[in-house]
Order: structure tokens, then C-alpha cells, then sequence
């Protein structure tokens, strides 16, 4: 019974590079690396920043970014993976969790999906279940400075084990609903479970 139980544990571990990833050293960033593809990026300053969580909630909130930096702040440790197939290590966040917002907002209890979308107008949606990690923030630090905007600042959310399409930037809105609803990527060729490890990039 105790082998039996070790070789189950072993087999349920996951290595620590997602299958047909490479390690690089540094996240890259749109409007640099990959200028000409995305040419323009949402520019918020911090004061004119808002996050409105709406939809099947107890409590609808407007955050500012006053109201944000008030909410508890926690730092995390993760490692990033692009659905372009590079992945960078121990990357180190600060921001809030996202459990954090939902204790403050409650969703309805028919609540099952939230639905994010960006100051450029890019949405991608996630299970309520997949917002729970300690490591899922709404995050505004990386690696001990302020988030730059060609990587999601002043905020972005990020969802560790998740391909990085699913951690939207320049975030500004979360819906809660009964339904799930397809993003920008997922609505063309991008799996909407985004599992690294089970290497679901395409539908």
C-alpha cells in the first residue's frame, strides 16, 4: 500500500518546465521585443487607473489605485511560461490576491467564471476555482520595481499555471457570471484551459 501510494504521488508531479517550453532570462515585453506587432499600448497613469468588479457580486467595487494599495499586499515567486514557448524563472510579484478581491466583492453563489478585460479592449476569462492560488495576484511589482507597461503596468493579473495569454494586463475590469465566455485568443485559436503542462496552446 505505501509503494503504491509513492508511485501515485510521483506520478501526479509535474516537471518544472512545461513540455516544448525554453528557459530565457527575462519576460519579454510588448512594444519592445515585439514592436510592430502590437505597436500601441494602453498608457494609465496611476491616478486616472480604475478596476471595476461588477457582475453576479454582492458588493460591485470601483477601485482606485489608492483603493488597491490599501487592500492587503503579499509578494509571490513564480515562474512565467508564454504560449510562445519560452519560460522565465522565479519571477518575483507583488500586488493582491485575487481571493482577496473576492472577499471583498462576494460573488453570488451561481457565480462560476470571471471575465477580464483590459484598457486596450483584450478579454480572456478563467474559472472561479483557477482565481483561488495563493499565487494568483493582481499585481502592480515585478522583481522589486513597479510594473512596466509594456508588461501589464500599472496592473496586470498573473496566473502562474496558466499560459501567460491567460494573465490579461493593463487589466480595468473583472465580470463574474453563471457563464463562461470566450476572450480575444481563445474566440481564434488558443485553448481556453491554457495548461502548460498539458500542452493545450491550440483548440
Amino acid at each position: 500500500m505505501f509503494l503504491f501510494k509513492r508511485k501515485k504521488e510521483k506520478e501526479k508531479e509535474k516537471p518544472r518546465l512545461p513540455p516544448d517550453q525554453r528557459w530565457i532570462d527575462h519576460i519579454l515585453g510588448w512594444g519592445t521585443e515585439h514592436r510592430g506587432i502590437y505597436p500601441t499600448l494602453p498608457d494609465i497613469e496611476q491616478s486616472e487607473w480604475r478596476l471595476n468588479v461588477f457582475g453576479l457580486v454582492e458588493n460591485q467595487c470601483m477601485y482606485s489605485w489608492g483603493d488597491f494599495m490599501a487592500l492587503p499586499q503579499v509578494e509571490s515567486v513564480s515562474d512565467f511560461h508564454c504560449v510562445e514557448t519560452w519560460s522565465v524563472k522565479d519571477q518575483k510579484w507583488v500586488g493582491v490576491k485575487f481571493r482577496t478581491l473576492m472577499d471583498e466583492v462576494i460573488p453570488q453563489n451561481k457565480a462560476k467564471y470571471v471575465l477580464f478585460e483590459a484598457y486596450d479592449g483584450y478579454t480572456t476569462s478563467l474559472p472561479i476555482k483557477e482565481l483561488m492560488g495563493d499565487d494568483v495576484l493582481l499585481a502592480h511589482t515585478l522583481n522589486d520595481e513597479p510594473l512596466p507597461q509594456p508588461l501589464g503596468g500599472p496592473v496586470r493579473l498573473v496566473v502562474p499555471h496558466k499560459y501567460a495569454y491567460k494573465s490579461i494586463m493593463w487589466i480595468r475590469s473583472a465580470q463574474f457570471s453563471e457563464r463562461d465566455k470566450f476572450g480575444y485568443w481563445e474566440q481564434g485559436a488558443y485553448h481556453n484551459n491554457a495548461d502548460p503542462w498539458r500542452r493545450q496552446r491550440y483548440k
